[in-house]
């Protein structure tokens, strides 16, 4: 009842032999889980609560007790199925999320400013880049997409095989996710919004051969011509609301029969494209801040914000100003394949058309109809004032930073991440004179239908690094060497599907799966603050000179994704508002100094002593 399964039989060809050979994601061992925890709670709880916590956890670990049947159930659950924690954490990250999914769940790519600015140079850019989607979905469909490695080791490639073709479907207490791919007529078309109308577009000839870019021109000048009107109800931005009020209001919308097909064109399209109207104009210096925000929510209902679906899994934004970028609904995917498509497309951007468009005149785009009544106005308004007080509430800060890249860790034999990862321990701690959790996501790939795992950055060697690193008696150099090798140990343990938070979010599902009393473990308040993660982060690497971006995961706390390039660094921080403590020109700001300063430490100590 939940989404289609997951695990459904393609052609056995290369993808279907290829997930066969990879190998189950495991249960770490209880005792190994247990260690891990108290050592990930030593830098950020005190002393007391520390002691107290592990009393409760040699109780849980006692032999025949709670730890072990809820351990043994795991493993049970390993055996049955394919993947024992793929459909657990479907659920509980993002289909019982309630909150809006802007903001506060999916994330917003900003690519490099394009060089047009007016309408021709837009729909120009946005056929090309429909075909690059194009080609890459035939990737997918003849299954030829090259297999991605990590360290050697083949990776899950299904995520790619849910991004396009689906969509989030809201419910008034949980969401659900479909996908269209495997339907016995699988979909032809995708959606473009402009000036908040809906159209739909045929992306492929009767004889299933893909439209050519000059085809697709000519289709998206037709919709352009026929959504010149700006009065339009913006029908999408419904889609930004909390998800138990848009459940509500997508019930209703949908008794209409003329509404139901329009939305559901919308849900089985390939992808959305967004052809947004031009921001306000900005200095050169806050432009990509600008556009970061434009990705992540289209900048309130007087601008984009209602030109989206945001349940769309894939929405590609092309702005009249030349900012371009998309966002993405986070339930069947994470970045990184994401990132890939983008890479993909970007090269196929490159190439000049060799194609000859044949002359055969095309049908009218489909514009999408909708019946508004007066309660779904009344919906569209709540929607559009919802809005305006998350745009009002996202501080966000993209930056470059441009003194180095990769490069100066590689030639210091550290690892850029974790390189990264401590300079950003260093810059919160500065700030806030203590440390915090930190979530940075490490990929589960390497199992089938592996989805991420929490890499915990703050260990007990970063906090002894941190405090040290400005206090002129100690030496810091050894401290930060172990603090990037243990970030660099954590990382690998949690790739191999060693590390601890999915294990104990698992062992709490078992249990209440098993209708058992909650151990007390769980009711902790070290379990309370071990989850609220003040630093929210994610590497996402790409070819293309993009960031990623995405808001905070709790109300005090910072969002943090970066892209190292060779020689430069892409930020995106985001904080709220409504938080007096957090700012996020300051942490961005602390990170750019942190860095240097460990470079400077890196330069000024002699090679012999490391």
């Amino acid at each position: 009842i939940l989404v289609k399964p997951v695990s459904v039989t393609r052609i056995a060809g290369r993808y279907l032999a290829h997930q066969e050979g990879l190998p189950k994601l495991p249960v770490p061992p209880l005792q190994q889980t247990c260690e891990h925890y108290l050592a990930a709670l030593t830098p950020i709880m005190d002393p007391e609560e520390l002691n107290h916590t592990r009393k409760l956890l040699e109780e849980f670990q006692k032999p025949g007790g709670v730890g072990e049947r809820l351990q043994k159930g795991l493993e049970q659950r390993a055996k049955k199925m394919e993947n024992w924690l793929s459909d657990w954490w479907l659920q509980t990250a993002y289909l019982d999320y309630r909150m809006p999914v802007v903001v506060h769940s999916s994330p917003g790519v900003v690519l490099p400013r394009m060089e047009f600015s007016d309408r021709q140079g837009q729909m120009r850019y946005a056929a090309k880049l429909i075909a690059g989607v194009l080609d890459f979905k035939s990737m997918i469909d003849n299954e030829t997409l090259p297999v991605e490695y990590l360290g050697g080791k083949p990776l899950c490639m299904n995520q790619y095989y849910q991004v396009l073709s689906s969509c989030r479907i809201p419910g008034t207490k949980r969401d659900t996710v479909v996908n269209y791919t495997l339907d016995k007529r699988p979909p032809t078309h995708i959606t473009v919004v402009h000036n908040f109308q809906f159209f739909v577009l045929d992306v492929y000839n009767s004889d299933g051969t893909p439209l050519t870019v000059d085809q697709i021109y000519i289709q998206l000048e037709k919709i352009w011509n026929s959504s010149l009107q700006t009065n339009k109800e913006p029908i999408g931005i419904l889609t930004s609301n909390h998800r138990n009020s848009w459940g509500k209001a997508y019930n209703n919308l949908i008794k209409d029969k003329t509404n139901k097909e329009s939305v559901r064109a919308i849900q089985k399209s390939i992808f959305t494209v967004c052809l947004d109207a031009p921001m306000p104009r900005v200095s050169d210096d806050m432009y990509r801040t600008c556009a970061g925000v434009q990705m992540l929510h289209g900048g309130g209902s007087r601008w984009n914000s209602g030109n989206r679906w945001f349940d769309k899994t894939l929405q590609f934004i092309i702005g009249e100003d030349g900012t371009c970028g998309l966002i993405y609904e986070h339930a069947p995917a994470e970045g990184p394949p994401i990132v890939s498509l983008i890479d993909h497309v970007v090269e196929y951007m490159k190439k000049s058309e060799m194609v000859r468009t044949p002359m055969v005149p095309l049908r009218m785009p489909q514009k999408l109809r909708f019946h508004i009544t007066p309660e779904i106005k009344k919906d569209i308004e709540e929607a559009k004032q919802n809005m305006n007080i998350m745009v009002h509430d996202l501080d966000m800060k993209v930056s470059v930073f441009s003194h180095f890249g990769k490069d100066f860790p590689k030639s210091q034999k550290m690892s850029p991440d974790a390189f990264i990862q401590i300079s950003l321990q260093l810059a919160y701690y500065r700030i806030y004179k203590r440390c915090c959790p930190t979530y940075e996501s490490a990929s589960l790939r390497m199992f089938r239908l592996g989805r991420t795992d929490t890499i915990r950055s703050t260990s007990i060697d970063s906090d002894k690094f941190v405090k040290a690193m400005d206090d002129p008696n100690t030496e810091k150099v050894a401290l930060l060497d172990k603090a990037v090798k243990a970030h660099r140990a954590y990382t690998d343990m949690a790739i191999r599907g060693q590390a601890i938070d999915r294990h104990l979010l698992g062992l709490k599902l078992q249990a209440i799966e098993d209708l058992a009393a909650l151990p007390e473990i769980f009711m902790d308040t070290s379990y309370a603050v071990v989850l609220h993660f003040n630093l929210s982060t994610s590497q996402v690497p790409a070819k293309t000179n993009c960031v990623m971006c995405f808001g905070p995961v709790v109300p005090d706390g910072y969002g943090v994704c970066y892209n190292p390039m060779d020689t430069h660094i892409n930020f995106a921080v985001s904080a709220f508002d409504s938080c007096q403590d957090t700012n996020a020109a300051r942490l961005a700001q602390a990170l750019e100094d942190a860095l240097l300063d460990i470079k400077t430490l890196l330069e000024q100590t002699p090679k012999a002593k490391l």
